[in-house]
């Protein structure tokens, strides 16, 4: 336990950010993590231990800018807690994004990656398609930064222009607590499937968020791959399934989830085997090798059952689509340790404002000796 200790206000100068988006700084040896902050800044904060080793700082001035630091154009920035980057140019979120990445593939996984890590990059503003707002006897808004209170919001820069739209008209039930809108653009989603792209996604559905990179990102995990025989795993709706129809002579999807299950049936008619079944059964039923694995996991990760079965199976190509550093640093140093190697990874930023870093990773396996 932590003793109690009044916060003191202290000068720090920031050394990097850190996965999460806080800039990170030391004091007397001990780690203090400032929020909004820029690597080589000299700031004022207010600092309070959380456990041992450990401090958090509350900024208060920014003695001395970097040169990257950006007047953030939303009112709700550091008090709404969906974005922790409007405070850098663009540019340098992207370029922050791949040394967080780097670092956290060294520091959880154990990999030495020394290669490029690529990246792909869009609009920054207007790009989401899909919002979560939060609820309070008839006002809507994000919540706070680390808390359950309500922000209340008249707009949201990083949400497309038909969701602001929905926003600004948007009456709540005093009952409801949250309420959740998609749009393709030509309509907000109710209670009903939209039509995106060719996609039917209904309300309990997932799909990506960034309207402006969801080609790019397509192309860039099913890339140059073909051959007889491509496995979705995760499929979803069938993102990734579509294309890599187009590419190899039989593709299998794999979802578990009961609404996007039935949006896969329907998107895919004709051109994929489904299996409505987890990741995990399907690959402890598989005794063939596919030519490619693609693999698109939540935040979770693979995890470990999922990492042995695929090196068990050994299929020569693999790609995984991973929304968290960490997890994908645990799955990729199980799958190196079964004889596989990273050919490639590119950041894929479909959260720019924001700490979130979307990787996808391309491996093959090593042919033995």
């Amino acid at each position: 336990m932590v003793p109690f200790r009044l916060p003191t206000e202290e000068t720090l100068t920031i050394e990097k950010l850190v996965y999460g988006g806080e800039g990170l700084a030391r004091l007397d040896g001990k780690v203090v993590l400032v929020p909004y902050v820029l690597p080589g800044e000299v700031v004022r904060a207010e600092v309070a231990p959380v456990k041992k080793g450990l401090f958090r700082g509350r900024l208060i001035e920014v003695i001395s800018p970097a040169p990257a630091r950006a007047a953030p154009p939303c009112p709700y920035f550091q008090r709404c807690g969906g974005c922790q980057y409007q405070h850098i140019d663009y540019a340098s979120q992207v370029e922050h994004k791949r040394s967080i990445l780097r670092e956290v593939l060294r520091r959880v996984g154990k990999i030495e990656y020394d290669g490029d890590i690529a990246a792909i990059a869009g609009e920054p503003w207007g790009y989401r398609n899909r919002i979560q707002l939060h609820a309070d006897r008839g006002t809507v808004g994000y919540f706070e930064q680390g808390s359950r209170r309500l922000c209340p919001i008249t707009h949201c820069p990083i949400a497309s222009p038909a969701l602001n739209e929905a926003i600004s008209t948007l009456h709540v039930r005093s009952s409801e607590e949250s309420v959740e809108l998609f749009t393709n653009e030509s309509e907000v989603q109710t209670s009903r499937p939209i039509d995106y792209a060719g996609f039917r996604v209904s309300r309990n559905s997932f799909f990506q968020v960034n309207r402006f990179l969801i080609d790019p990102l397509v192309e860039c995990a099913t890339s140059d791959r073909e051959g007889n025989w491509a496995v979705d795993l995760y499929a979803g709706v069938g993102l990734f399934s579509r294309r890599l129809a187009e590419r190899f002579g039989k593709v299998t999807a794999v979802e578990s989830g009961a609404s996007a299950f039935r949006d896969l049936e329907h998107n895919l008619q004709g051109h994929a085997e489904m299996r409505n079944c987890s990741t995990e059964q399907f690959l402890a039923e598989c005794h063939d090798t596919p030519d490619f694995f693609l693999a698109d996991p939540p935040r979770a990760g693979l995890g470990k059952d999922a990492v042995a079965e695929l090196a068990r199976i050994r299929a020569p190509q693999l790609t995984i689509v991973s929304c968290d550093p960490a997890t994908l640093s645990r799955d990729l140093r199980g799958l190196i340790d079964a004889n596989y190697r990273i050919e490639k990874i590119t950041v894929v930023d479909l959260f720019p404002q924001t700490s979130h870093i979307e990787t996808v990773v391309e491996l093959s396996l090593v042919p033995p000796e």
